[in-house]
């Protein structure tokens, strides 16, 4: 079967070792999980470490993958709702020993079995969402929140101010965790 996708494509290369293939889904993909976990962990921080760790772990599991749809994003969005579970558990267990309540209501809603699973739309939306971006909202979302780069670094790259770039940042991320919250509750 020919592979007419680029997910497809990459995730075939990727499966064999190729690094490149992987950095291309990384690309791709890297703004979707992050939001679903930004979603569910309420935490840039975790989001990021949750993130990474989708990545490591699709890494690992990609040679046994046998991907059936168009797009790898199902099943990576599926990898990071487990790491993000755990992700809460591990919170919890934190939470526990210094003697702090869990809010067992998140845990439980995380892990559900109808939960499991995300759909497509959630990643599409956020996709969606990104796409309306101005360019230089995107810029700053792509510096600032997917490579890491401090708020002076972006604002020194894109010729623009510090603030410029936290306010608009600041924007970015409200507009995109209301759409995930507003997929969330469709």
């Amino acid at each position: 079967m020919p592979l007419h996708t680029d997910d497809q494509r990459w995730a075939a290369q990727a499966a064999g070792g190729d690094e490149s293939a992987f950095r291309e889904l990384y690309r791709a993909h890297v703004r979707p999980v992050y939001w679903i976990a930004q979603g569910i962990l309420a935490s840039s921080a975790d989001a990021e470490d949750v993130t990474q760790e989708t990545f490591v772990v699709a890494w690992r599991k990609l040679p046994d993958l046998e991907l059936r749809g168009e797009s790898i994003l199902p099943w990576l969005a599926t990898i990071c709702r487990f790491q993000a579970a755990n992700r809460l558990r591990q919170r919890r267990r934190d939470q526990a020993h210094t003697a702090e309540a869990v809010d067992e209501t998140l845990l439980a809603d995380t892990v559900s079995v109808e939960e499991q699973v995300i759909t497509a739309e959630l990643a599409a939306r956020i996709t969606r969402e990104v796409g309306t971006l101005s360019e230089l909202d995107r810029e700053v979302f792509r510096l600032c929140a997917t490579e890491g780069y401090a708020y002076q670094v972006a604002a020194d790259e894109l010729g623009v101010t510090h603030a410029v770039v936290r306010n608009r940042l600041s924007r970015v991320r409200t507009q995109l965790r209301g759409a995930v919250t507003e997929a969330r509750d469709a």
